[in-house]
């Protein structure tokens, strides 16, 4: 793993949710291989998992472009009912099927005292805050910026900008942590250091070609890389 992270400018973190923290990602994919099942005998590899990631993957691509479309045009507040709704059917699976990430508790536990944390999130508020109510994360985190809480959204530089404004830091003392492209771009033109994460749908390589200062295969990685160190990096 190629590290370039400088653990002494880190002052504060930012979050992700989807994919990062919450295991949404392979509920969608859960979901799409249940509805593919009955015709796995005709899919490659006889695996509705394989096809039904490709098919969540190619679904998300649209929607995320629509919403991009949206946010470059400042049209956020005139079709705010929309927004909302497009923002739900990216990712509204009902609060009791969202899973937390593998040891996401054990590292917000270990960070939250030693780190500001907050989260910047492509969600609308209400799911977001559904979600971290549900999953008892609200006590970790100082700040939650929403799908639109400030006028542009990730991968613009405005959430991860106000997530450190509101955690006292400047961008530059920020870490940003998350498992795609959008998550790093955001981070970098902010000024931030970024993390990704290979738990939700970013592959190493894009990653890495996003700019990530360093990928960690585990959120657990994270706290064991700023207390203690003790993963090969």
């Amino acid at each position: 793993m190629t590290r370039t992270l400088d653990i002494s400018r880190i002052r504060a973190i930012c979050f992700d949710l989807d994919g990062t923290l919450v295991d949404t990602d392979d509920n969608y994919v859960e979901r799409a291989a249940r509805w593919l099942r009955p015709i796995s005998l005709i899919l490659p590899d006889n695996n509705p998992e394989t096809l039904a990631r490709r098919v969540v993957m190619v679904v998300e691509t649209p929607v995320n472009a629509l919403l991009g479309l949206f946010d470059r045009f400042n049209l956020d507040e005139a079709l705010g009912p929309l927004l909302d709704k497009l923002h739900r059917s990216r990712g509204l699976a009902a609060v009791e099927e969202i899973r937390l990430v593998p040891s996401a508790l054990a590292t917000l536990e270990r960070l939250a005292p030693r780190f500001p944390l907050g989260i910047a999130t492509s969600r609308d508020r209400w799911s977001a805050a559904a979600i971290l109510e549900a999953e008892l994360l609200n006590r970790f985190f100082q700040s939650v910026a929403t799908a639109r809480t400030t006028l542009r959204a990730k991968p613009h530089p405005q959430p991860i900008i106000w997530t450190a404004d509101q955690l006292g830091v400047p961008p530059q003392s920020l870490l940003v942590v998350g498992d795609t492209t959008v998550d790093i771009r955001a981070g970098r033109a902010a000024g931030a250091q970024t993390a990704g994460i290979l738990s939700g749908f970013g592959e190493r390589q894009e990653l890495a070609e996003a700019g990530a200062d360093i990928i960690l295969e585990r959120t657990l990685d994270l706290a064991d890389l700023l207390l203690d160190e003790k993963i090969d990096a």
